[in-house]
């Protein structure tokens, strides 16, 4: 058990029963009546977002969440298999927990998986990763590297938009929030 005045973002709170994950928080006095903490909260089940409005100093259930440093190692068309790092217990992850990180995982890169009594809710990578571009159209004679965009497929398979200046073959930065070009990976 918390008190709301010690919300942190990335911290999970169990609701009627459902695990919930502070995205945005703030103290808030208004100047009539008492304080007030909003939040934003993230259903970790559907990853609907919800405004939600706590009273100051309300007791809140807190979710006990083990996040541990797990290996990805293949997919076998049904799970994404990952490997305990510490264990080397092999974990078979469905495609509604891994979700849009599928876009960015590679054989034997390093993930963090959030379990909650054992049940894996979801994971974490870091904010960016390098991958390559497997396939994208030449750019045209006069591309200059301000300007426009043009579609260009990974190595994982996802397709994001990169600049026109950019070659199947190269090695990129994508943003894993969002799939954005982040830059060039020189080396």
């Amino acid at each position: 058990m918390a008190t709301t005045n010690d919300l942190k973002n990335g911290m999970v709170l169990n609701l009627d029963g459902q695990l919930w994950s502070v995205v945005w928080f703030q103290h808030h006095k208004p100047g009539k009546g008492g304080a007030v903490v909003r939040t934003k909260l993230k259903s970790i089940a559907s990853g609907k977002t919800v405004d939600k409005t706590f009273n100051a100093d309300v007791k809140v259930e807190t979710a006990n969440v083990d996040k541990r440093q797990m290996l990805y190692l293949y997919n076998d068309g049904e799970s994404y298999v990952f490997m305990d790092s510490e264990t080397y217990d092999q974990v078979p992850l469905e495609d509604a927990v891994v979700g849009h990180a599928a876009h960015y995982l590679l054989d034997n890169q390093d993930a963090v998986v959030a379990m909650h009594d054992g049940t894996p809710l979801y994971i974490e990578l870091p904010a960016s990763v390098e991958l390559t571009v497997e396939y994208t159209e030449p750019g045209l004679q006069g591309d200059r590297s301000t300007g426009g965009t043009k579609p260009a497929r990974l190595e994982t398979g996802f397709d994001i938009s990169v600049p026109l200046f950019i070659v199947s073959g190269e090695k990129i930065k994508v943003d894993t929030r969002d799939g954005s070009y982040l830059g060039r990976v020189s080396g």
